[in-house]
């Protein structure tokens, strides 16, 4: 679950990472009163999940997709800009006055940028924060790596740019320290990362505690990513997090409660939530036109990949898992036929533990309680495939069969035009 980049700031602060002051409005009036509070030079960014605001431009929302086109085709002449004539989503304001118009020209707007996709986001929400100085910026996160089972610290001296850039162009300029999960946080780690960054004195002190207190935000949260890009030194010697990115792990949240009150569904995939919200927990929507429903993520991926092969597009991941309830695959089936970009749906269980006769109940339950709107292909193996066969069969359900998962995704490729 990702939060705002303001409440990202907000747990951060609690253990103790260096953040500028500032606070969320909602409305021109709520960032003049905040501008205000903090002097009048204010910086004015908007809230959305997604990163590139500041060069991101702000539309209508049947602008959104001709947007996305200019700036993906033509970014010197379309993207956004902080000070300037092609307002952003990140605004620098030197008065409470200007701030009060960039929150008025931001607020109520679409934001496309080239992490946005073609429908842009809806920006709800303003943060309004004092200016920093830069005098040098620079990379941090901690992510869980999988590799190393151990959260792991990467820092690079190329910050405010994107990070994938900077490790397809020079892999050598990013630091990558794993830490271990017995050990802890330990102080080797702040000096060999203000030694790689170039910092010393006062201001490698101030990283090592940055550093230290953005671990312990990370492990208190069961965090999967916690970013600052850029981690800045200003030019009066404050090392401190410009921006924020938080990413909480979706299966630890029912220990986290107040974290996960910052939900903002708005922000996420609409099939997405109500997938989550009907129990289906492992989908994600993609952009082709067939649906999956499948029991393994290995087999889910494996699924997909044949289906390409056969000149399909999969139109989700989905990993129905152990299945001991219909009304679980009933609920697949009612997500998937949500996406107005299915033309057919491809069932594919490989059953050990999750019974054929189970998902086959589910088919014909999902039948009768929605009917199938779209043409659907089986593949069935494994445990009690005979007795899943008679219900098919004695129900006259009207679906495709297959015998092997090349066969399923040729014919669910064909089903689907």
């Amino acid at each position: 679950m990702k939060v705002h980049e303001y409440q990202a700031k907000e747990i951060f602060a609690k253990h103790g990472v260096a953040v500028p002051k500032g606070r969320v409005a909602s409305t021109p009036a709520e960032a003049r009163a905040i501008a205000e509070e903090l002097g009048g030079k204010v910086v004015v960014k908007a809230q959305i999940h997604a990163g590139g605001r500041g060069k991101g431009r702000l539309v209508n929302e049947d602008e959104t997709s001709s947007m996305y086109e200019n700036l993906t085709n033509d970014p010197d002449n379309y993207s956004g800009q902080v000070v300037g004539d092609r307002v952003g989503g990140v605004r620098l304001a030197n008065s409470v006055d200007e701030a009060e118009q960039a929150a008025d020209a931001i607020l109520g707007k679409f934001l496309v940028s080239i992490q946005t996709g073609t429908a842009g986001k809806l920006v709800k929400n303003v943060l309004v924060e004092e200016q920093s100085a830069v005098a040098n910026e620079m990379y941090l996160a901690i992510i869980m790596d999988g590799v190393e089972a151990a959260p792991l610290i990467m820092a690079s001296t190329e910050g405010g740019q994107e990070i994938e850039e900077v490790a397809r162009r020079d892999p050598d300029a990013i630091v990558r320290i794993p830490v271990n999960p017995a050990a802890g946080y330990e102080s080797y780690i702040s000096r060999t990362l203000a030694n790689r960054l170039g910092l010393s004195g006062q201001q490698a002190v101030d990283l090592g505690v940055l550093v230290q207190s953005l671990y312990d935000a990370s492990l208190a949260n069961d965090a999967s990513q916690a970013e600052i890009n850029p981690l800045v030194v200003t030019e009066d010697g404050r090392v401190i997090a410009l921006d924020a990115k938080f990413s909480v792990d979706d299966n630890a949240l029912f220990r986290h409660e107040e974290v996960a009150e910052m939900r903002d569904k708005d922000e996420e995939d609409p099939l997405e939530v109500l997938a989550g919200d009907l129990g289906v927990s492992n989908f994600i929507k993609l952009d082709g036109n067939i649906g999956c429903i499948v029991n393994g993520a290995g087999l889910a991926m494996a699924t997909m990949d044949t289906i390409k092969l056969a000149g399909g597009e999969p139109a989700n991941f989905l990993d129905i898992g152990t299945v001991n309830d219909p009304q679980r695959v009933v609920n697949a089936i009612r997500v998937i036929s949500e996406d107005p970009s299915v033309e057919a749906i491809l069932v594919n269980i490989f059953g050990g533990m999750a019974r054929v006769d189970i998902i086959a109940q589910g088919v014909i339950d999902a039948e009768k309680q929605l009917g199938l709107k779209v043409p659907v292909v089986m593949r069935l193996v494994g445990t009690n495939l005979a007795e899943g066969e008679k219900l098919l069969e004695d129900a006259g359900l009207d679906v495709i069969r297959a015998e092997g998962l090349g066969e399923a995704a040729e014919k669910v490729v064909a089903a689907a035009g």
